[in-house]
């Protein structure tokens, strides 16, 4: 990919794209997947790019970009994955991710009418080298600097949201940019988020064992629900099965199949909350064969049961 201008500003909109081909596969089929770099900038000199997909199912699969990402969630629900991080999402949605922290967006096999979001990629330099490193610009920088874990805004006001539906719709290159930079200001005073990825051990390593962990997270994120293969993984990582347990520890700081159950018990954490399936199906669908395994490890997790979980919420609710 060309490098990117540090200075020189040219504005690339899409109108809308239908997932476009040439960078994405689809996510929600049962194929063994690797994380995708994904090419974002349609021009050289494209600096911020502003989409929106519209479309049955957001079909991205887990990918990353050394641009940083701003998703606003318009129509539509399912599963986030941000890193290790597993969550609900549902419209009006607002993440921060930054540069090359992988991600993608599952539709729900329920979901009925299209998904719809816009996606914002820019490069912390898009207006010089340093310009948020400048005299009262320390907020925002600490918010692009805290994006690297992945940021969900939870308590975002209506009006960033208009904001960043009118950041689409705005066609002066000049205008885009204000709009664009009173997004950030707005967003580096929101006092109610959360970091997602908090352990974020991708910084610290080489490029080559990033690509290797990522391709690792992304078979797990696409198989946790089903049978889980540590010869498989290890292929993935191109390790044997045991040199595999030793380089995942050692990068993770926990085994494989701990780090399998964490996606598992987060999926099924998210079940229990905002469906009414029973703890059977929940505890089988996050992908435990074992109810009783289910069972144990929740609780090893989670510190109570899973009926426990689900009634303790749904009193809170009721309060």
């Amino acid at each position: 990919m060309s490098s990117l201008k540090n200075v020189m500003i040219v504005i690339f909109v899409d109108d809308i794209v239908i997932l476009d081909k040439l960078f994405f596969t689809s996510c929600q089929n049962n194929q063994l997947m690797k994380p995708s770099y994904e090419s974002v900038n349609a021009s050289a000199d494209s600096t911020l790019v502003v989409r929106k997909f519209n479309a049955k199912r957001f079909s991205a699969p887990y990918h990353f970009h050394p641009e940083l990402e701003l998703t606003l969630i318009l129509k539509g629900k399912g599963k986030r994955y941000v890193g290790a991080h597993v969550d609900d999402y549902f419209p009006g949605d607002l993440v921060l991710l930054g540069s090359n922290l992988p991600h993608c967006w599952k539709t729900e096999d329920e979901a009925k009418g299209n998904s719809v979001s816009i996606v914002t990629h820019f490069n912390k330099n898009l207006l010089g080298e340093g310009f948020f490193e400048r005299p009262g610009m320390g907020a925002v920088l600490e918010l692009l600097n805290n994006s690297s874990h992945g940021l969900h805004f939870t308590g975002h006001s209506v009006e960033i949201e208009k904001s960043i539906i009118s950041l689409f719709a705005e066609k002066n290159p000049f205008k885009k940019i204000i709009l664009f930079l009173d997004i950030l200001h707005a967003l580096s005073g929101e006092k109610k988020f959360i970091i997602l990825d908090k352990q974020n051990y991708y910084s610290a390593l080489s490029e080559n064992e990033k690509q290797r962990i990522k391709n690792v997270l992304g078979y797990v994120v696409e198989n946790f629900q089903n049978s889980i293969s540590l010869k498989e993984a290890a292929a993935v990582a191109h390790l044997t099965p045991h040199a595999f347990c030793k380089y995942f520890k050692k990068i993770t700081r926990k085994t494989f199949m701990e780090a399998v159950n964490d996606y598992r018990i987060g999926f099924a954490t998210k079940q229990l909350i905002n469906t009414d399936k029973g703890i059977a199906e929940i505890g089988f669908g996050s992908g435990f064969n074992d109810l009783s395994n289910f069972h144990r490890i929740f609780k090893r997790k989670i510190k109570q049961s899973p009926l426990n979980y689900r009634n303790k919420f749904m009193n809170k609710l009721a309060e």
